[in-house]
């Protein structure tokens, strides 16, 4: 494929403009990585470019951590200055979270796609039926637990977003609220869980894939310099949109929002594992 065709070069740069703008807005109104639109956008772009389906997918998850760490930070700095990001419960997750993401990045190697798949859509749509439904009666407790019982939760959230390319914002998100965490709150520190786990996750996808002779010349490992480049000014500039309008919203509106959105992202993943 020929980059220098403007009838090529036009249409990627105005997909991964777009895609951009929107990780940067789930970024910044739901505290999530925007993992669950990059990587399939990323996917189909390297797929376009030529690459081979077993170099697109590390590559697709590996420039998509990359992209989650700026627009998470800028999203976590945003809800920090309104007070709501619970700094003690990311300084309890640092290093469990660290642990869930290396042991996730050591199983990805060997599973199997829809492996992933499953385990997303289970968590999402118990998290999305417990926000639709208003959350009556979907509570472990009315506090957060021990920090053993934390440090658990912590590993757990960092394996499977390793698993899935993602920030992890849905499952700490859904964590957070059956231990009777305020959503606004939830959100927040999600926000913060997501630089906890794309750092990492970033610099292992670039460790996996170095030296490996069919990666693309703008490419460290499987991370898409490139990529990363067309998508961040865009997902940087909606970002404190999406932290603006999160904490306009009531909680019930919140709530209902984020939980549409779980939907649907549902429904994508298991569109991917029931389709021919």
């Amino acid at each position: 494929m020929d980059l220098l065709d403007p009838a090529t070069l036009i249409p990627l740069v105005a997909v991964l403009a777009l895609a951009g703008a929107l990780i940067g807005f789930l970024a910044g109104i739901f505290g999530i990585g925007g993992g669950a639109i990059s990587v399939p956008v990323f996917y189909e772009v390297f797929q376009t470019l030529g690459h081979a389906p077993d170099l697109a997918m590390p590559m697709a998850v590996g420039t998509s951590l990359a992209v989650i760490i700026p627009t998470s930070i800028q999203s976590s700095l945003g809800h920090f200055k309104r007070g709501t990001v619970d700094m003690a419960l990311l300084r309890a997750w640092a290093v469990p979270v660290l642990l869930g993401v290396l042991l996730g990045s050591a199983i990805a190697r060997f599973a199997q796609p829809e492996v992933f798949q499953i385990v997303f859509v289970g968590v999402a749509a118990i998290n999305a039926a417990k926000l639709l439904s208003g959350g009556s009666g979907w509570r472990l407790r009315d506090s957060l637990p021990s920090r053993f019982v934390l440090s658990l939760y912590g590993a757990g959230v960092g394996l499977v977003s390793a698993l899935m390319g993602i920030g992890g914002g849905a499952v700490s998100n859904l964590i957070l609220t059956l231990h009777n965490v305020p959503i606004h709150r939830a959100v927040s520190t999600s926000a913060g869980v997501g630089v906890l786990i794309a750092i990492p996750g970033t610099l292992g996808y670039m460790a996996a894939g170095w030296g490996r002779a069919d990666l693309p010349p703008d490419a460290i490992g499987f991370v898409s310099l490139a990529t990363f480049a067309l998508t961040i000014p865009t997902s940087l500039l909606t970002t404190r949109f999406g932290v603006a309008l999160a904490h306009r919203l009531s909680r019930k509106h919140l709530e209902r929002a984020f939980g549409l959105f779980l939907l649907a992202v549902c429904l994508r993943f298991l569109w991917e594992v029931v389709a021919p």
